[in-house]
């Protein structure tokens, strides 16, 4: 199942990217992601079950406020403070885990989702312990990255 953790993921983002916010994102070859030192937003939702796991989701700025934009119908001029912004990128990441989730459940493995939380910052890295296997995928929407960090660990 591991195996095709990948391919489960950057279903998933295509689309809730596609469907809740007419965002078309391209997957990047495997690789380091790229830092530029914005400020970042990170969501994370974890899933329980026999198969057990963390998504992050890790958006610049600019990109969660313009996805805030998209999902509240909103110009980014418009959005006051960063808790409209936080609660986007929140919701957005439980739409993500919850595909991940449904499929999950239709190859025998129920989960569980844990509610969304909200990590702000700069160069920060998640680090996982051993018993995990962690997969990062990058992805591109329009000109600016994103990245979604899976940590995993079978029960």
């Amino acid at each position: 199942m591991i195996d095709q953790l990948e391919e489960l993921v950057t279903q998933a983002v295509a689309r809730a990217f596609e469907t809740m916010l007419s965002l078309k994102v391209t997957p990047e070859e495997a690789g380091v992601p790229t830092w530029n030192g914005e400020p970042h937003v990170a969501g994370s939702v974890g899933f329980i079950g026999r198969l057990s796991g963390v998504v992050y989701i890790y958006a610049s700025a600019p990109l969660a406020r313009e996805i805030t934009g998209r999902m509240l119908g909103l110009a980014t001029e418009e959005i006051e403070g960063d808790e409209m912004v936080n609660d986007a990128v929140g919701e957005l990441t439980n739409m993500v885990v919850g595909q991940i989730k449904s499929q999950l459940s239709d190859r025998g493995m129920p989960c569980v989702l844990t509610i969304p939380s909200i990590v702000r910052g700069s160069h920060f890295v998640i680090e996982s312990v051993s018993s995990t296997t962690r997969r990062v995928n990058t992805f591109r929407c329009g000109d600016r990255q994103f990245v979604v960090e899976t940590l995993i660990k079978s029960s």
